[in-house]
């Protein structure tokens, strides 16, 4: 029978096991994640979420420049708790969709819709100055170039796949992650992607599109 769990809860399973069978006691360090990784034949990005997971359920550690340890040796698989989808797999949702509508939009996009997102980008741009996350900025600038194709279901898709950064994985990850070196990365790729929308390129809006969400997949995941 095919394991119907996401990828990062079968791995975070074979992790526990090892836990529970003695390998890595309470107190002791897990292997580098390089080691770890392949040890269990799986990709590193593919065990981070794992670990987050593990780390959000209690059952290690994770310190940063130090190393992941265990904490407790007896906690349930998380099997049947919903911590959301697979962040790395959630942007690569993201580049296919967003790479897709965002060509749709350049060709016809209004001048006053190209205003409203040169706001945003001031406002993200504030809000990064001022020490804080711009959040809100960030999903506005998405969905406003969703809005402009005119199309209510694909707006709805690019909303829900935005707003599935607030699940408990997505947000585990944000949390340790991100970083006022990381918005700035962000803040920079949104300028590209709005510069190819005024020059009304959509193969150059597409690479900028496509290059922003994956190039934060990697920051999530990868770092």
């Amino acid at each position: 029978m095919t394991d119907a769990r996401r990828l990062y809860q079968q791995i975070a399973d074979q992790v526990r096991q090892l836990i529970v069978n003695g390998q890595y006691p309470p107190g002791s360090r897990l292997p580098a994640e390089r080691e770890l990784a392949q040890q269990l034949g799986v990709s590193r990005p593919s065990l981070r979420e794992a670990l987050i997971a593990l780390e959000i359920d209690g059952t290690i550690e994770i310190r940063m420049g130090s190393g992941v340890y265990v904490l407790n040796a007896a906690k349930p698989s998380t099997a049947g708790r919903s911590l959301g989808e697979s962040p790395t797999e959630l942007m690569q949702a993201r580049a296919v969709i967003e790479s897709a509508v965002i060509v749709q939009a350049t060709a016809t996009m209004p001048e006053a819709t190209l205003k409203t997102l040169r706001d945003i980008l001031t406002a993200m741009r504030d809000e990064i100055t001022q020490g804080r996350k711009p959040l809100e900025q960030d999903r506005q600038f998405h969905l406003v170039i969703a809005e402009s194709v005119g199309n209510s279901v694909l707006h709805e898709i690019v909303a829900s796949l935005f707003d599935e950064r607030h699940s408990p994985m997505s947000d585990h990850m944000r949390g340790r992650f991100e970083t006022p070196e990381t918005w700035q990365f962000a803040l920079s790729e949104h300028e590209a992607i709005l510069a190819a929308l005024e020059m009304k390129d959509p193969l150059a809006a597409q690479v900028a599109m496509h290059a922003h969400l994956m190039a934060s997949s990697r920051r999530w995941v990868e770092n």
